[in-house]
């Protein structure tokens, strides 16, 4: 099983980083996290849902991986094992917030999404995009957020990682450390509600944005099951 991606044939993967970083190498840790941070990153704000809590939580995460890098096992990717301690963080710290009075999403989230979002935002359409379309598209992303932050923090997981980053389900179910069927049982649950909250701000459904070809199926509409992104 392949171990990394996205790097030069002549560098290290992922796992040669890792078991260097066991070694002692003080800088091997560094490059593994600077090769997945983005992905990181867009997982870790769409589960929060605020830039502070995310930072916060991708941090926590980083300093676990990097403390507990031994007990990686090998039976999956490093980047899945990666993914997995910091939606860990992210779960831990929504159940930590779960009392914490609801608070609006900040006005420049598509900037911060946009910093480690492969599916793109209105930021990186064409110069001649429609700005109608573009500021419902955005208005339609902040709604899904913001209903995303009154589900479950489990279903919510589920539902970044499938619908909204695009991994496959079994991928995901590595990530959250379950089942493939508990995935697929939370994200049609989380769908459910998610649709009903949607229905409520008066989102109807998106037209679900193209991605590249190995990122998996596209997000699907509102009114097909899926999230719009």
């Amino acid at each position: 099983m392949s171990q990394g991606n996205g790097f030069a044939p002549d560098e290290p993967d992922d796992v040669t980083l890792l078991r260097a970083h066991r070694d002692g190498d003080p800088d091997a840790f560094g490059v593994l996290v600077a090769r997945h941070r983005d992905r990181l990153w867009a997982v870790a704000l769409r589960t929060t849902g605020n830039p502070e809590d995310a930072a916060d939580a991708l941090q926590e995460a980083l300093i676990s991986a990097y403390r507990r890098a031994g007990s990686f096992r090998g039976d999956a990717l490093v980047t899945t094992w990666l993914h997995r301690v910091v939606v860990n963080a992210c779960l831990d710290r929504l159940r930590r917030n779960k009392v914490r009075a609801a608070q609006p999403l900040p006005d420049d989230l598509d900037d911060h999404v946009a910093r480690g979002d492969v599916l793109g935002t209105s930021a990186t359409a064409g110069a001649d995009a429609d700005p109608e379309a573009a500021a419902l598209r955005t208005d339609q992303r902040r709604a899904v957020l913001a209903a995303l932050d009154r589900i479950a923090p489990e279903q919510k997981a589920a539902l970044v990682l499938v619908d909204m980053e695009g991994y496959p389900v079994e991928e995901a179910a590595r990530m959250l450390d379950c089942p493939v069927g508990t995935v697929k049982s939370r994200c049609a649950r989380g769908r459910h509600r998610l649709a009903a909250l949607l229905a409520e701000a008066g989102v109807t459904g998106t037209g679900a944005r193209s991605r590249p070809s190995d990122q998996g199926p596209p997000a699907r509409r509102a009114d097909e099951g899926g999230v719009p992104t």
